[in-house]
């Protein structure tokens, strides 16, 4: 089985893979893989799928387990206090962790469980060509032959673009996220996230990832939702002024934004963007898993987690169901993670400023993606 893609999704599928008897190789088009990016929140359904892993100790080890979700107004006062995790009744905690320390640990246990050859780095996927035989995968290193292709090669997946050559645009949301992790002291008892809430529609969203490290995205509207302009910055290095000006009038007692944007040694801006649900996942011998699938908004920390769910479920169908299985996976996940799509537009165009809002909120939210927990 060749797997376009080593992230959270493509490592995370060739371990279910390799524990149900599968043979995989993960290809990377980055030369290098290292510890990148910013900090993302494991849902207990996901921690579940670790916990099968093996990997409960491990990532216990390397993340820190928020108990609730506090609401603030940009004033400091408290609005709505929504409980999380073990706290929430779950059976597994939710996961705060640093994205990039969470992808080396399952690199590592890749390394360790399949061997030294199993992800083969500076080998990024171009495009495929299948038969009744196989797939033939395309690369920047050649031709490489497998059973199947699992495109887990991120939002801007070339597996998908082959898959689907039209118009598959990212559509934007209006919003302009600034995010960094800051090098200061947990806020608060160590194990809370918060959300703050401005005016005209900025919000922080803050919580404590490792010792030491903060973990912050300020969302910012600028402009009407629509499709993303191609000259969009991405991931592209912002400054501390610009996060500023947003939050400098904001008044919390036990945590401070500007001391937090100001502990951050790297800010960045990306548009925050989704894609529309696609009408199929694939053919016969390849289907996508992750953000190639499904990329969503942020709203609710739910993408990380969904494309680690992905990847339980292809393996158990590919297990039972061999080839046919891949079709199985597909239409049950593209359902699944479709609701999770439009839940997560849904709850960020909700405007909820008091504790009887939010708690409607959070609570549509919950039972409207219930369903791809499973």
């Amino acid at each position: 089985m060749v797997i376009a893609g080593a992230g959270i999704g493509g490592l995370s599928v060739a371990l279910t893979l390799h524990a149900r008897g599968v043979r995989t190789v993960n290809l990377e088009r980055v030369s290098t893989l290292r510890p990148l990016g910013v900090g993302i929140n494991l849902l207990p359904h996901a921690v579940r799928e670790l916990d099968e892993l093996g990997l409960s100790t491990a990532v216990r080890d390397i993340a820190i387990a928020p108990h609730s979700i506090e609401f603030y107004a940009s004033s400091g006062a408290l609005l709505f206090r929504e409980p999380r995790g073990l706290a929430a009744g779950d059976s597994h905690p939710q996961l705060s962790v640093h994205r990039g320390t969470l992808q080396m640990l399952l690199l590592d246990t890749v390394t360790e469980r399949i061997g030294d050859d199993a992800v083969r780095p500076g080998v990024g996927v171009t495009g495929f060509a299948q038969s009744a035989d196989g797939v033939q995968v395309h690369t920047t290193a050649g031709k490489i032959c497998g059973a199947a292709l699992i495109g887990a090669d991120g939002i801007n997946s070339a597996v998908r673009r082959t898959l689907h050559p039209g118009a598959d645009p990212l559509m934007w949301s209006g919003i302009t996220m600034f995010r960094g992790v800051a090098d200061t002291p947990a806020f608060l008892d160590g194990q809370t996230m918060v959300i703050v809430k401005g005016d005209g529609g900025i919000e922080l969203v803050a919580y404590p990832i490792g010792e030491r490290l903060v973990n912050w995205v300020l969302q910012v509207p600028i402009g009407s939702a629509g499709v993303l302009d191609v000259d969009a910055q991405w991931n592209s290095a912002a400054d501390a002024a610009q996060v500023r000006r947003h939050i400098a009038e904001w008044r919390l007692d036990r945590l401070n934004p500007v001391a937090l944007v100001e502990a951050t040694e790297q800010i960045y801006r990306y548009p925050m963007v989704d894609r529309e649900p696609l009408p199929h996942w694939g053919t016969d011998r390849v289907t996508l898993l992750g953000d190639a699938a499904h990329p969503m908004y942020p709203v609710g920390a739910n993408g990380g987690s969904q494309s680690i769910v992905d990847a339980r479920v292809l393996a158990d169908a590919y297990a039972v169901h061999g080839i046919p299985g891949l079709r199985r996976y597909a239409e049950q996940r593209r359902h699944e993670t479709a609701e999770v799509i439009v839940a997560n537009r849904d709850m960020h165009r909700a405007l909820g400023h008091t504790s009887a809002d939010l708690r409607r909120i959070t609570a549509k939210y919950r039972h409207d993606t219930a369903r791809s927990n499973h």
